[in-house]
C-alpha cells in the first residue's frame, strides 16, 4: 500500500455538467466533463 495516492489527486472531483461531487475514478474516466478542486496553498498574513 505504500505510495498509493487518492484516485482524484488529492482534491474533490465535481461534474462540470451537473455540479455534483463525483468519485475520483469517475473523474479519471471523464476528464473533459469533470473538474478536480484542489485546495490552494495558504500564506501567513503579514
Amino acid at each position: 500500500m505504500a505510495g498509493k495516492k487518492g484516485s482524484s489527486g488529492g482534491g474533490k472531483a465535481r461534474s462540470a455538467i451537473t455540479g455534483r461531487y463525483v468519485k475520483g475514478t469517475t473523474a479519471k474516466r471523464h476528464p473533459k466533463t469533470t473538474v478536480v478542486e484542489r485546495p490552494g496553498k495558504r500564506k501567513k498574513g503579514k
